[in-house]
């Protein structure tokens, strides 16, 4: 029988890999079981944060090249809203014994910045160690997709983001670095999202519900 606790889920993976749309499929779900629960996203999820990120994109569309963010001032600026995500939204909403879903979290710092754009991962560990002072996902779920698929997916998107207009060598290497990252951990779970259909939607919410031990 559930019993109502923190609990902290998360969704990975490339762009047109499904994310937000399987984090809202499995929000209504838990708000059909009468769960108290959250979804939120990275970079942005708080006032503050969603500056943040508002920031970045800007920076991306501009066209000047000269003047792009510097792959440091970059990856800060996506710790920066991390802070101000995990201070004043994850960590009080866990508090509160809610189950929060993240569109995003950790993993995409390591498999875009990280593997991605060569960031140093010691500077990335050294200020997470602050600002997440040990939190953690109690699940994440990495949702795999073929590059042809998540062009077609990002092709029917209306509006575009910072990742969504990569060669298709970026995503291959991204989701490379997400099953890399997710090797051997415990309460990962790596699935095919090839079908974004009612059988994974189902799929999720039964390893949810085993783990929140919800009937």
């Amino acid at each position: 029988m559930y019993k109502k606790k923190p609990f902290f889920i998360v969704f990975e993976g490339i762009e047109g890999c499904g994310k937000s749309f399987q984090s809202n499929k499995l929000l209504k779900n838990l708000k059909k079981k009468k769960i108290s629960s959250l979804l939120t996203r990275e970079p942005g999820g708080t006032k503050s944060a969603e500056l943040i990120r508002n920031l970045i994109r800007k920076d991306y569309f501009n066209k000047d090249n000269k003047e792009k963010f510097d792959k440091y001032t970059d990856t800060l600026l996506y710790l920066a809203a991390r802070n101000e995500h995990v201070k004043n939204k994850i960590k009080p909403s866990l508090q509160k014994k809610q189950v929060v879903i993240c569109d995003r979290f950790t993993d995409s710092t390591l498999a875009y910045q990280v593997f991605g754009k060569k960031v140093n991962i010691n500077l990335i560990n050294s200020v997470h160690k602050y600002i997440l002072n040990g939190l953690k996902p109690n699940l994440t779920f990495i949702l795999k997709v073929s590059s042809k698929t998540s062009r077609e997916r990002l092709n029917m998107r209306r509006s575009t983001n910072r990742y969504d207009n990569f060669a298709r060598s970026f995503y291959t290497k991204a989701q490379k670095s997400f099953l890399k990252i997710s090797k051997n951990k415990k309460n990962y779970y790596v699935l095919d999202s090839s079908n974004n259909d009612d059988s994974l939607e189902q799929k999720i919410f039964k390893i949810v519900s085993k783990h929140l031990q919800i009937k």
